[in-house]
């Protein structure tokens, strides 16, 4: 120990005074730094032979302070206090981010993502709120926003798309391998359609056959498309979904692409960000990681 501090206490029996002395219970305090009773009561004991001071009055009800030990807690607590701001000025908050998605874009193509946003930007805290409506920038303390549409989408907002709309059907293999292949609207009728709020069968259905009168079919509705999809993995019928959504599902043999035929129109998902970001860096961060996964998922 330096000399210019002369006899100090152990940092660990000062830690485990300064709890007691905030609850005032051994076991409270015991609870708080995860060990004994018996412990906590063996570091105050020897603290107060350490320091030839009684700091505690035991008392049928509890713990009391005594005047010696009131005043040294509160020195102890200052300096615990001046630890942990010089420790924060040391260790500059991590960079957050919030962003804003929809909850389909978020289960089925960001989160699959994630590791390779963490791997790659250990330090940005990046903070996922998954809702359908439009998130206020200033109010909700939302940072970027990921939604479907077409821009504009509103006043002072800059728009980049991320993914096209290019919608395919599902079906889980054992599905189209109990009920066989739709060739015509009459042997698609076999299987429940599954809709979800965009409705585009009958777009879909106009696309792949174009000269016929669309016969009605079974169909269950999902407000959210992520639950269409997880229907159609589930083997309850055929979902229409974008792409880039049920892209990993293909590839794992978890769904099939039954026809071959694209639906697509002018809208998509946009990333969406104020024309003043408040956080640069961690903005351009996570922009630059969306960008480039768009792309690798384009070739």
């Amino acid at each position: 120990m330096s000399e210019e501090f002369g006899h100090l206490p152990s940092l660990n029996a000062l830690r485990v005074f300064e709890v007691v002395a905030r609850h005032l219970n051994f076991r409270l305090a015991a609870d708080e730094l995860g060990v004994t009773q018996s412990a906590v009561a063996q570091q105050v004991r020897a603290l107060e032979a350490d320091l030839s001071v009684k700091l505690f009055e035991r008392q049928a009800r509890g713990l009391a302070l005594t005047e010696s030990g009131r005043g040294y807690s509160q020195s102890v607590r200052r300096a615990f206090e001046q630890i942990a701001d010089a420790t924060r000025a040391l260790r500059p908050a991590p960079s957050h981010l919030t962003i804003s998605v929809t909850p389909t874009f978020a289960s089925k193509w960001l989160i699959p993502r994630l590791p390779d946003f963490s791997a790659r930007h250990p330090d940005v805290d990046l903070r996922i709120l998954a809702s359908e409506r439009l998130s206020s920038f200033h109010n909700d303390g939302v940072d970027m926003a990921v939604r479907y549409g077409c821009p504009p989408f509103g006043p002072g907002l800059h728009a980049e798309l991320l993914l096209e709309q290019a919608i395919v059907a599902v079906v889980s293999p054992g599905l189209l391998e109990r009920l066989g292949a739709a060739d015509d609207l009459q042997t698609l009728a076999r299987y429940p359609l599954l809709h979800d709020a965009h409705n585009l069968w009958p777009r879909f259905l106009d696309l792949l056959f174009p000269d016929a009168l669309q016969a009605s079919a079974r169909s269950v509705r999902f407000n959210q498309t992520s639950l269409a999809i997880e229907a159609a993995i589930a083997g309850q019928g055929i979902a229409l979904a974008n792409r880039f959504f049920v892209a990993r599902d293909i590839q794992a043999g978890r769904l099939i692409n039954p026809f071959d035929a694209t639906l697509r129109d002018d809208r998509g998902f946009y990333l969406l960000g104020p024309r003043r970001v408040r956080q640069q860096a961690p903005f351009a961060m996570v922009r630059d990681w969306l960008l480039a996964q768009t792309r690798d998922d384009l070739r």
